[in-house]
Order: C-alpha cells, then structure tokens, then sequence
C-alpha cells in the first residue's frame, strides 16, 4: 500500500519513540492513536483564549473535564485520621473561579506541598480531573495542573498564540500533554498527501491539508481555526461518499435476473383480496421498487417509514412480483417473535394465497415457510425441502437463513427488516445463495435523517413512506413523574384497568428481565449525600420479573397478566405472543423484546417503566406497538428523574411529537456520531471526528455529488493516488464494517 511513511510511523517502537513510551502506551491504548497520522487527525475539542475563561457553571458530572480557571483562595488544613492519629493530616482547599462560577480543587497528604507552594491567589492555570460532589458543591479532587504564566520565559512554543487548544482528554493523559505530544509531531504534516482532487479544493476555496493541520493545532487566529475546519470536514465528508460511490458503482456493474410481476399473476390475485386501498406512498414506493426489480443489475433499497406506515405490506408485495416472475424471496428478521409474528401477519394477509399446493389453496398459490434455529428437526427438514424445489416462493426466517445447510431453488430477493441488527457478513451471506446476485430490499422503522442515510447507507438509494394508512390511530404520550408526584403513577395503573374494563389490552415495558443473570451486584442504595438524579441515575434499572409480580398482586390484581422477555424458550415466547394476540391476557410486561413489528390491534396502553433509560428513538418504536387499531392509543413514560434533568427533557421531546425524522434528528443531537456509524458494534474508532451530521447537511450532500463524479470518470482513482491512499486508511479491515452496519 502506497502509504506515506513520515505520518505512518508508529508513536511507539520497540527501538526508537516519536515520543516517550509511556505517553505513546497511554495514546495507544486509551485514545486508539497508534501513528503520526493518527495524532494529528486527534483535533482539540475547543479553545481557551487566555483573556476568556471557561464557564464553570456548566461542568458535567463525572466527566473527566479540562478547565482554565484563576485561583481565588487557598487554605490548608490539619485534621486526626487513621494515617496521622495526632492531627498532622494535612488537606489543601483551593477555590478557583471564571466569572460564572466556583470550583473547589483539595489535595491530601504529601500532594499538598507543590500545589500550596504554586497555587497563590491570583495565580492562572488550566486545571484536569473529574468532576465530582462533595457537601453539595462541585470539586476536583487531586487535579492535575499547567501554569498558564504568560511572562517572557514562558515558552511561546508549548502554547503558540493567543489560543490554547483543550483535546479529549483521559484520566491518564491531560490535554496540555497532548498538545505538548502534537508540537513534537506537528512539522511532519508538511508531509500530510493531499486527499481531495485539486481541482475540487481550488474551486470550493478550502486551504491544503498540510495548511488545515497546522491552522487546527497552531492558531493564531479564530479565522484560522474556521479554515482549517471547513478543508477537514470535507476531507470527512469526501473521502466517505467516495467509498460508497465506489460500491454503488461495483454493484451496478453486477448482473442480476430482472424480475416482473405478470399481469394476471399471484401480486394481482393478491391486491384484488385487499379490504383496503394503499396508501399513494405504499403505491410511490411500490413503484420505485418494481422499477429497480426489472433492471438487470441488483436492486439496492432503503425503506425507511414511520411506525405503522405499513412497510410489511410493501415488502410483500415486492416479494410476490418476485415469486409471480419465477423466483423466491426470503425476509430475514432480527429476532423469533419477529419472524414468527411477519410469517403470521403474511399467512394471514394471503389468506388461500399462502396456501400452495394444498387443499384449498388457491390456483396461484405459493408456500410461505418459516425458517428459525428453534424448529423441530421434522419441520425443518420440511422447510429446507420446499425451499431446494421451490415449492416455498416466500420464505420468513431469521439467522437460521444463513447456514450453509439451507439451499433456494432460486432467490431472487432478500429483504433484511431491522438493518441495524445485522452485520455486513450476513447480508452478504444470505446474497450468496443466488445463482446471480439477488435484489436487496433492507428496511428500518427508525426514521434516519436524510444526511445520516447518505452518510451510513450511502450505497443504498432510499425510499420513504411517511403517511399512515387509513385506521391507524393517534397515540397520546405523557410523561409520568413517579418520584414527584406518585399519584399520577397511581393514576397511570387506574388507567391501565380502564382500558382492560373496555375489552383492550396493555404493555407494560422494563429495561432489565430480572432474573439471576442480569441482576447487578451493586445494591441501589441510595447515600445520604447523593441528589436525587444520582439515586434515580444508580438504582437498578425496574424489572420485568418483579414489575409483573407487584402488578398482579398489587394495583393490577385480578388482571391477566403475563412476562415475556429474550431469555424464554422460543416456544414459549411464541405461546405468550399467540395468547396475546388473540385477547386471552390483559396485560403484557415485557423487554424490549416486543419494540419491533409486534401487531395486536386490540392493544390501547403503553406504561414504559425507567423510560429514561431508553433512546429516543427506541422509545418511538415502542410506542408504535399501541394504537394499532381503531381506539386511540396511550403511551405513558414513566421516569423517576427530576424534571430540570436532561434525561427527563428527553422524554418531553419524546411526549411532545409524533414525528420519528424530527425525533430521530434530536436522538443524533445528543449522540456521538460514531454510534450512528455503527462503530459502537464494530469497536472501530469513528472516522468523523470533524463532521457532524446533522450541522454539516449541506457538505455532506455535496460531497456526495463531487464524490458520483469522481468515480464514474475514475473507478479505480489511478489517477488520484492520494485520495486512494486516503480510503484505504479509512477502509482498513477493522473499519471495513461500518459502511454496512448502519
């Protein structure tokens, strides 16, 4: 690989360092810096000017911050301990000050003697350590500390110009070191390959990568800092649509059958059934996709929709065009009670339709199989025969699809539901099973934000359905305060029997099962220092073992009340799910085992327990399990975190719209992107550290432009050595991964 040595070298070797081995052990092994490269693309976080002080009002907790702050006062004091029986224990309290507020730093023992000799009142420092409560106010114990002594000897290297940048710092690196780590380093950018085609750079007016790299860790001025941020956002930006440029172009270059619905075929007998008509997103989207289904090379789709747009439906009629033109189609679910309820919903939609070669099957009729690890050996032998003749034209399974025992006659397409759970191995698995490559239909129920489908799904194109169809009901939502006001979690169980008193049904949900496995050791005491969003934040989280055990005995006795959770034996699950559905239990206290594609239509109320402890857009998609039918829907978050807390302004944003692409947009606020990136499943460090998704829309779609031009002239980027350069760092086997997990 054509690398470029000087940013390429290791910050620790076993004969030579670019740095100490110490320090170059702690980057690599707390910060995921192993090369040059790598500590230069570590970009501050922000700046410290020195006549500006940071706003200690606003610390978080128990985060490891970096402070420049002056020292108001210091006093030490003696006190008995077990150590130093006779009063010679010694503690240093130091208050410092910005402005906006007032921090206490204390140092113990013999850690006391070099901060009360340097810290005098007066004296400017930026201060590092995490941020704790001690009494009721905030305090750093032991931080640690640089002088900021702005005199003629200070040296103007260490802190050039009038900006000290702050970085992401660890317990056991502070900025002020790392920053001392990046001047040592930082003459090697000259050196820096220039990823972005000249061409492009010169007509967007962004600075050189060397100049960008310089400006970012050395600046003199804000107006560098902007330079420098606008060249390496697109660095980001390009660099990423390129790669998924080139695999939109490699898959257009593959062959696949094209496949049309016959007019008369198995999709009309279908639609004719239907006791209702498609929404005109259903019918847009139907469209885009039998148009991507008739082209000779392999369809690659996104559909995303909101809770209930009626994707299912959708889908299934992609599947039976399919089976109409000769071939199968398999839907892969994340998890049994979603491929058990799918292969329910589509039998039951079908009707005489799912019922080939049987008695009383229509004379159109296909088979619709399951396929799930749990099966018995005699129905599982049954299904992958009828998959290998192709007597199965629709297949619903889960990973049990991938084995290399299952065989198709003849797979013409996947449609993966819930694309988040599965890896880039197993769609490519399930893809191998065609004799040429199947059409790939991948759908999600978590609204995406148009730059984060561009940025995680770029090879996919993307359809939308944003229309509920006719019958659906609104769904309320409140936020239930147990810890402030217990009656209304009172109020919430009355709510619950009402329902069930009108012949409805309810879920209620918990973060945790509850039994041995998942029980954390720690007990939730709660200290008598602690705040309340301490105690709320470190009790366990509510289970539902013990959550159904008080109901029934308690405000919901006399209810049918059943559990259903990960850990029960498939057939189990599917037993609770069935009695569910068909209206023999009242109330349903689950896992998040039922927050995708559950569908009892019957059910009205929704009493989510600890909902704090949830995503937004979880919480959205749990939500969408009630008001399936024709009865309004109720959702009720219940959370014991105060309400000033950040948690609580969370659900209100939550009880406050319906709209899953507005939540999803205020979930991704206040996520790191490298979740969205899928990096939380790959363990890879996020290749964003610039760009923010949301923030930088516009580059992002414009990279993408830039980055479809470059690739249909080049392919292979011969003629961009740098740029190619560029992707392979970022597409490195470990990093590989997240292009597809999304």
């Amino acid at each position: 690989m054509d690398l470029v040595p000087a940013l390429e070298e290791p910050l620790r070797q076993p004969l030579k360092s670019v740095l100490g081995p110490a320090t170059a052990k702690v980057m690599a092994e707390h910060l995921g810096l192993l090369t040059v490269g790598d500590l230069l693309h570590h970009y501050p976080r922000r700046y410290e000017e020195r006549g500006q002080l940071t706003h200690l009002a606003d610390l978080p907790m128990d985060e490891h911050v970096t402070v420049v702050a002056q020292v108001a006062d210091a006093r030490l004091h003696s006190f008995a301990s077990a150590k130093a029986p006779r009063g010679k224990g010694q503690r240093l309290e130091v208050t410092i000050t910005d402005g906006s507020g007032r921090l206490q730093l204390v140092f113990f023992g013999a850690g006391v003697h070099k901060p009360h000799k340097e810290l005098l009142p007066g004296t400017r420092a930026m201060f590092a350590g995490k941020v704790s409560v001690f009494n009721r106010r905030l305090q750093l114990a032991h931080p640690a500390y640089e002088l900021l002594r702005g005199d003629p000897d200070e040296s103007v290297e260490t802190w050039a110009g009038a900006l000290i940048p702050i970085y992401p710092a660890t317990a056991k690196l502070e900025s002020w070191k790392i920053g001392k780590a990046l001047q040592t380093v930082l003459p090697t950018a000259q050196e820096a390959l220039d990823p972005l085609p000249d061409s492009l750079r010169q007509g967007r007016g962004l600075v050189p990568l060397p100049e960008a790299l310089l400006k970012i860790h050395r600046p003199h001025t804000k107006a560098d800092i902007e330079d420098a941020r606008a060249r390496l956002k697109w660095d980001e930006a390009f660099v990423l649509q390129v790669a998924l440029a080139r695999r939109r172009h490699a898959d257009a270059q593959l062959p696949a059958v094209p496949r049309k619905p016959t007019p008369d075929g198995l999709l009309a007998s279908f639609d004719d059934r239907l006791p209702f008509t498609l929404t005109d997103g259903q019918q847009r989207v139907s469209r885009e996709i039998f148009d991507d289904l008739a082209t000779d090379h392999p369809m690659h789709r996104l559909l995303q929709g909101e809770v209930g747009s009626g994707k299912t439906m959708v889908a299934l009629r992609a599947m039976l065009a399919v089976v109409d033109a000769g071939g199968q189609a398999a839907m892969l679910a994340p998890t049994e009670v979603l491929a058990q309820q799918h292969h329910r919903s589509i039998v039951e939609m079908m009707g005489e339709l799912a019922e080939g070669g049987m008695l009383g099957g229509a004379e159109r009729a296909t088979k619709v199989v399951l396929l799930t690890g749990s099966m018995g050996a005699a129905a599982r032998r049954h299904a992958l025969l009828d998959l290998t003749t192709g007597e199965a034209g629709v297949v619903i399974g889960t990973h049990a699809l991938i084995e290399d025992k299952v065989r198709f006659h003849d797979l013409g397409l996947v449609v993966v539901d819930e694309q988040h759970r599965f890896g880039v191995e197993q769609r490519d698995a399930l893809r191998g099973k065609g004799k040429q490559p199947p059409h790939l239909l991948v759908m999600t129920a978590t609204p995406i934000p148009r730059t984060v489908a561009m940025t995680v799904f770029g090879d996919l194109e993307t359809s939308v359905l944003d229309q509920l169809p006719a019958g659906r009901s609104p769904i309320a939502s409140h936020v239930v305060p147990a810890a402030d006001k217990p009656h209304f979690l009172a109020r919430a169980w009355e709510r619950v029997r009402e329902e069930v008193g009108k012949g409805h049904q309810a879920y209620v949900v918990c973060p945790r099962i509850g039994d041995e496995e998942d029980d954390p050791k720690k007990s939730g005491k709660k200290k008598s220092s602690e705040s309340p969003e301490d105690a709320a934040e470190k009790r366990p989280p509510l289970a539902v073992l013990e959550v159904a055990d008080q109901l029934a005995k308690g405000p919901l006795q006399g209810l049918r009340v059943e559990v259903l959770h990960g850990r029960m034996q498939p057939d189990d699950k599917d037993a609770v799910m069935r009695r569910f559905a068909a209206g023999e239990t009242d109330v349903l206290v689950a896992t998040t085992v039922i927050e995708v594609g559950v569908n009892v239509p019957n059910a009205t109320v929704m009493v989510i327990m600890d909902a704090d402890r949830f995503g937004v857009s979880q919480l959205h998609q749990l939500r969408g399990r009630v008001g399936r039918g024709s009865a309004p829907g109720l959702c009720l978050l219940v959370s014991e975190m105060p309400e000033a807390s950040a948690a609580r302004q969370r659900l209100n944003a939550v009880a406050a719209t319906l709209d899953g692409f507005e939540l999803s947009r205020i979930d991704l606020e206040q996520r790191r992107e490298g979740d969205v990136l899928g990096q939380a499943q790959s363990g890879a460090r996020t290749s964003l550290r610039m760009l923010a998704v949301i923030e930088d829309e516009e580059i992002i779609a414009e990279a993408r432009e830039e980055a479809t031009t470059v690739v249909a002239r080049d392919p292979e980027l011969t003629h961009l050595p740098a740029l190619r350069t560029a992707l392979d760092a970022l597409l490195d086997e470990e990093r590989e991964q997240y292009l597809e997990k999304g």
